[in-house]
């Protein structure tokens, strides 16, 4: 249902709009009303529309007409800071709703009553309003005044509470190839300095916040920061936990302690391309590194919990409290970079540990795809945490042979979005430019332009013309993998025969499951897995079990097998 071109309910609720039954003032008292508006007020703004059901059903606003002056006035009243919205009538099939548009505020917001609270997304995914911690309204209010929490001053520690084994950790890394070698012949005072990590406002200059998180002996990181934990989890196939180990301490002592224990769990097998030979990690250093060292620079050092690193059979998870930064979202993580706190990203970064350029997050889509793994997904992050899981299983070892001996012929690397596509037709056998901006979550002119240069190397072909046009990956793939009749099966291929073949299978046999699918349709493994998801997705199988006892089955019978 739309409702004129910038109001649609046809989705439901979202972070940035709620309904609200209002039949009567009895549907909803006013001290309701004002906390649903703070709510919206502390998230980024939004919409409440009076007279709409949980459901989406319009019941209408009653009384009439409705009080637009009247209600303003109590919201801007009842609210603090004063929060300014904007009430206006829509029809919607002959009845009629009040709209409330909610500013997105610079600063936390409150009831006049001392009522505090946020934007969040439930279990199921759904929002709800639920209340504003202090600890959370500290990292907003500094985030929104520009304040970075390192910064703060620690209190009345010296630099007697700092751990001298610790500046030798960090002059370690700046001697690096990557680090700041300057800072590797500094002094402690010289380095807290350079690092702006020295509350200078007292008459003897003392460390602040962030130089006990980097630097700090473990009893002056439990007074002022005892939210700096680590944890580490090991799970077999069976999800039952084999190592449960834990860590209190300063940021580059808790970089050191994960990367020891991911290494330390870490296989490898090796590919030969030509004479090159190229070893693949279950998980790359690369990878890892840059997911461990973005949740501890990143991660919301006033909120309770530890950052967590899980290794599985098919996956590293590494998730930390506090969700992404304000404007940085699942969409755009992988060119924007606003740090919560450029104090604790710069000392990284002159430690060498992180990108200079904050493109650590495309640094590590490309080194786990160029390792023939699946791209780290974010899907999972939400307003309490960041959640980042990393595929460790089934590597495409023909793609790897296929970007190495490309890139080492022609001397130069392909770009992200190349590569990016290249692993989606791989995937998916032939997709449209459209299917591949959707899958991608790029805009379309951008992914043709780069589906187009991939089509001019060589890399990738064009199949059909106008809007039946496609893209899959070139004979030259599967030359270099050494599967010719692979290429033609693709090619010939059409993937609404092959979703048909496979709900027919399920149809006459009740299950299906993907190594079925990869002989049904003589496709490889990345192709079955994309041909389940788009039937799964268009609402025809649903995935029951998991790992090796997972299996599909039709959509209308899943509630009897499970």
């Amino acid at each position: 249902m739309v409702v004129d071109a910038d109001l649609d309910l046809s989705s439901g609720e979202s972070m940035t709009l709620e309904f609200k039954r209002h039949r009567s003032k009895a549907d909803l008292p006013e001290s309701e009303l004002i906390e649903t508006v703070v709510c919206l007020a502390n998230g980024r703004g939004g919409r409440l529309v009076l007279g709409v059901e949980d459901d989406g059903t319009v019941s209408g606003f009653g009384p009439l007409p409705a009080p637009h002056a009247q209600l303003a006035a109590l919201i801007l009243n009842r609210t603090r800071p004063n929060v300014p919205v904007d009430v206006e009538s829509r029809e919607i099939d002959g009845k009629t709703v009040v709209v409330i548009t909610v500013p997105d505020m610079d600063r936390v917001v409150g009831t006049s009553a001392g009522t505090y609270k946020r934007r969040a997304l439930r279990s199921d995914g759904r929002p709800e309003c639920v209340p504003y911690l202090p600890e959370e309204m500290l990292s907003a209010g500094l985030f929104a005044a520009r304040q970075d929490y390192a910064a703060l001053p620690a209190g009345r520690l010296d630099m007697t509470d700092l751990d001298s084994a610790e500046f030798d950790r960090f002059r370690s890394m700046c001697a690096r190839d990557h680090g700041d070698r300057v800072l590797s012949e500094l002094d402690d005072v010289e380095i807290c300095r350079a690092l702006r990590v020295l509350d200078t406002g007292s008459m003897h200059p003392r460390p602040t916040i962030g130089a006990v998180l980097l630097f700090g002996r473990p009893d002056a990181l439990q007074l002022v920061v005892p939210t700096a934990q680590a944890q580490f989890h090991v799970r077999g196939d069976d999800d039952a936990l084999r190592r449960n180990e834990f860590f209190s301490g300063p940021l580059f002592a808790s970089f050191d302690w994960f990367e020891r224990h991911i290494a330390a769990a870490n296989d490898e097998q090796e590919l030969m391309v030509g004479f090159l030979r190229v070893s693949l990690p279950r998980v790359s250093p690369d990878v890892a590194r840059e997911a461990v060292a973005n949740a501890l620079v990143h991660r919301d050092y006033t909120e309770m919990g530890a950052i967590r690193v899980t290794l599985t059979s098919d996956a590293v998870t590494v998730a930390s409290p506090g969700g992404f930064p304000r404007g940085v979202t699942v969409q755009n993580l992988l060119d924007t970079s606003i740090p919560r706190s450029p104090i604790l990203a710069d000392a990284f970064r002159r430690a060498g540990l992180v990108d200079r350029a904050g493109r650590g997050i495309s640094r590590m889509f490309r080194a786990q795809l160029l390792a023939g793994r699946e791209a780290p997904v974010y899907a999972r992050s939400d307003s309490a945490s960041v959640i980042v899981d990393i595929p460790t299983a089934d590597a495409d070892l023909q793609m790897v042979r296929f970007v190495v001996a490309y890139e080492d012929g022609a001397a130069r690397s392909l770009p992200l979005l190349q590569i990016r596509i290249l692993h989606a037709l791989r995937q998916g056998g032939r997709l449209r430019a459209s299917e591949l901006a959707d899958a991608l979550g790029v805009a379309l002119p951008t992914v043709t332009a780069a589906a187009t240069r991939l089509v001019e190397r060589g890399l990738a072909e064009q199949v059909g013309a106008g809007r039946t046009r496609a893209y899959m990956v070139g004979a030259a793939f599967y030359a270099a993998a050494e599967d010719h009749s692979a290429y033609v099966r693709v090619r010939a291929a059409d993937p609404v025969q092959q979703k048909h073949m496979i709900l027919q299978y399920v149809t006459a046999y009740g299950r299906i499951t993907r190594r079925q699918v990869m002989e049904l349709c003589a496709v490889e493994v990345s192709q079955a897995r994309s041909l389940l998801r788009q039937l799964v997705d268009e609402g025809d199988l649903v995935l029951v079990g998991e790992r090796r006892a997972s299996h599909y089955v039709a959509s209308e019978t899943a509630g009897s097998s499970q």
